[in-house]
């Protein structure tokens, strides 16, 4: 098996390609340790010492480091990796509820509309390209031309997450729909 890692725009977060699916479909993110319990590789990552963040995407896993050094966390994170594909274990326990935990979406009924060219927007062109950097990005809500999303992966805590938000994102959904004024991270 050989496991590929790309860098991602978040220097914290490395980006590790099984070559193999890893969610057929949805993501599932740790920020602590206590919420990996439901999948046995990410309690295997979080036990390496410096990992503080795991994330699943379709065809890759994200890691993120607190203070640690790559050249040092690497080998132990493709190791894990690699022993829990090669074993056959589920990703998730039997049993386990996975749940989202961006909270209850938020919107008037009168936006419903422009609620679902943003979501369409986001599944289409955004979370693709944001995918493409190890991270996710989900919508919440809509309220006064104000539309609130979630980042997961290596989106979260990303240095230039606020640029991604305020230049790329922001403006794309102006583009598509004068009632967007805003984009705020959750």
């Amino acid at each position: 098996m050989f496991i590929q890692t790309e860098a991602t725009p978040n220097p914290a977060t490395l980006k590790f390609l099984p070559g193999r699916v890893v969610m057929p479909e949805g993501t599932f993110e740790a920020r602590v340790s206590e919420e990996a319990g439901a999948s046995p590789l990410a309690d295997r990552l979080f036990a390496i010492p410096g990992v503080s963040g795991v994330f699943y995407g379709h065809d890759f896993i994200t890691v993120t480091k607190t203070d640690a050094e790559w050249q040092h966390l690497k080998p132990a994170i493709l190791g894990a990796i690699m022993e829990h594909f090669m074993s056959g274990a589920p990703l998730f326990t039997d049993g386990a509820m996975l749940t989202e935990h961006d909270g209850e979406e938020f919107f008037d009924a009168d936006d419903a509309a422009t609620v679902a060219t943003i979501k369409e927007l986001l599944e289409t062109r955004i979370r693709p390209a944001v995918a493409g950097d190890g991270g996710d990005i989900t919508f919440r809500g809509f309220k006064d031309g104000t539309v609130y999303l979630v980042m997961k992966g290596a989106c979260s805590g990303c240095p230039s997450s606020t640029a991604t938000l305020r230049h790329g994102i922001q403006n794309l959904l102006r583009h598509f729909l004068p009632d967007v004024r805003e984009v705020q991270a959750v």
